[in-house]
């Protein structure tokens, strides 16, 4: 697993960062862990979102039907 080292943190974020870790019962090293993977998983979400949103546009006037609807016509065949 890869290392990341960060310069320059002001004191206040590093306080505030330990009593984070300490309310949800982590090491200090754990909670920042925990924040960067669930921030990245966040960008992941909202790039994906705005991709299905984009290809949604491209087709404005066309009814889009739900998913289950069609799988439900296509079982029932």
């Amino acid at each position: 697993m890869a290392s990341l080292t960060i310069y320059d943190l002001d004191e206040a974020t590093i306080e505030r960062l330990r009593m984070l870790a300490a309310a949800h019962d982590r090491e200090l090293e754990a909670e920042v862990r925990h924040i960067l993977e669930q921030s990245v998983r966040r960008a992941d979400r909202e790039a994906a979102v705005a991709r299905a949103r984009k290809i949604a546009a491209m087709t404005p006037a066309v009814p889009q039907t739900d998913s289950a609807e069609l799988m439900r016509e296509d079982r029932d065949r």
